[in-house]
């Protein structure tokens, strides 16, 4: 009864949006914001938990495309309406990049920690040990992050780097293909939806992607100028409304589905499916952002970056370059979580580009001294492909317990 009451919940969070938008009615861009807000992040929670009991009905490799591109669709949403939107009026370049640095940096700074931290509260251990097979998704992300550091020197993002990050997606999706088929572990409402006649749950899964994926296109646009107009009336900075608030929307399915597994003896599986959301934006998602910049603007052209947005891309990349060297043991333990916390909290608190450029910094001497102390950590990066090894025939695996 309970997992009837959330799916309830979550599709009642939906009304009052689709009610303002299929009437008109104007309300203040305070309650427009919240209301499309509260929409998305309804309709994220249905879109997940659809595509968790998709898993039963579709070929694995079909799933694995399926659900890494449902994975990133509220994010994505947003995104693609400013980048839209920025071929029209260029200064909604700002806030393609703001969203997309946002959503990638809360992910690690408060999604990551949060499973460790919980781990520990709720079962009393030290942290974190993923599956060898994560070493595909690590890989991938790794070669990501390399190509970002590369966006700010060149001032923007082109259709080069359309082709170069959309092709590591594509070869995520071919690694994950080739790894062990696990039969999907489903709780909570994908559990109660899964016990349904065969018939029955494949429509009520239909049904709810198809709803979800209407609510969070239909909530994009209003919700993100809501967050301007919202900034505009209160003198506070548009930038970081959309760089913070919008992600908050969007991730929080992820990170409290995420804590659900943590809470069933699940952490592994829990920190797995965070770092897979990971490269799914990290690829997909920021690979995507200059295509429909240049279809919106008529002509094959570069989104362009300001110093701000340069600056925010090399935070975001120097974020992630620490959070593959502490994972390449395969483990993340509470220092190490609390180290991300800690870095992407204090961050939110200084605007001057100096001090943040200083964090940029101190992530990649982080890095370089992780890696220097232990390189037996970058053997560890070599993916499952044929002819170049299995990393379970690899050493350097975690120490900190899991279960």
């Amino acid at each position: 009864m309970l997992n009837y009451l959330w799916l309830s919940g979550a599709t009642l969070t939906t009304f009052p949006a689709l009610y303002l938008r299929i009437t008109g009615v104007q309300v203040s861009p305070v309650m427009e914001s919240a209301l499309f807000g509260l929409a998305i992040l309804g309709a994220a929670f249905l879109l997940t938990w659809a595509a968790e009991v998709a898993q039963m009905d579709i070929s694995q490799s079909l799933a694995l495309a399926f659900l890494a591109l449902i994975a990133v669709l509220p994010e994505y949403a947003v995104d693609l309406y400013f980048a839209w939107e920025a071929g029209q009026r260029p200064e909604y370049a700002h806030y393609a990049v703001a969203n997309m640095t946002g959503g990638n940096r809360l992910l690690i700074g408060v999604g990551w920690s949060l499973v460790v931290f919980l781990f520990w509260i709720t079962k009393g251990k030290r942290g974190i040990t993923i599956e060898r097979s994560r070493g595909n998704d690590i890989f991938v992300l790794g070669l990501a992050t390399l190509y970002a550091f590369s966006i700010p020197f060149k001032g923007s993002l082109s259709l080069v780097d359309t082709v170069v990050l959309l092709s590591l997606f594509v070869l995520y999706l071919w690694m994950a293909s080739r790894s062990e088929q696990v039969e999907p572990e489903l709780i909570g409402p994908p559990e109660s939806i899964a016990s349904l006649p065969v018939l029955w749950r494949r429509v009520t899964t239909v049904v709810l992607f198809l709803f979800s994926a209407f609510v969070i296109l239909a909530s994009a646009e209003p919700f993100a100028e809501g967050l301007l107009a919202t900034g505009k009336r209160f003198a506070i900075d548009e930038f970081l409304l959309v760089q913070w608030l919008a992600p908050l929307a969007s991730e929080a399915p992820e990170m409290i589905v995420a804590a659900i597994f943590v809470l069933h003896n699940r952490a592994s599986m829990a920190l797995g499916t965070l770092i897979s959301s990971k490269v799914n934006q990290w690829t997909l998602l920021v690979g995507t952002l200059p295509l429909v910049y240049s279809i919106s603007l008529g002509r094959l052209d570069a989104l362009p970056l300001d110093s701000r947005q340069t600056e925010e891309v090399l935070l975001t990349a120097a974020q992630s370059a620490f959070a593959i060297a502490i994972l390449l043991n395969f483990t993340l333990s509470r220092l190490e979580a609390g180290a991300l916390l800690l870095l992407f909290g204090t961050q939110l608190v200084f605007s001057d580009p100096t001090v943040r450029l200083g964090y940029s910094r101190f992530y990649i001497l982080l890095t370089v001294f992780i890696l220097g102390k232990d390189r037996g950590r970058l053997k560890n990066l070599v993916p499952m492909i044929p002819g170049i090894g299995r990393l379970a025939a690899r050493g350097g695996g975690g120490t900190v317990p899991d279960e």
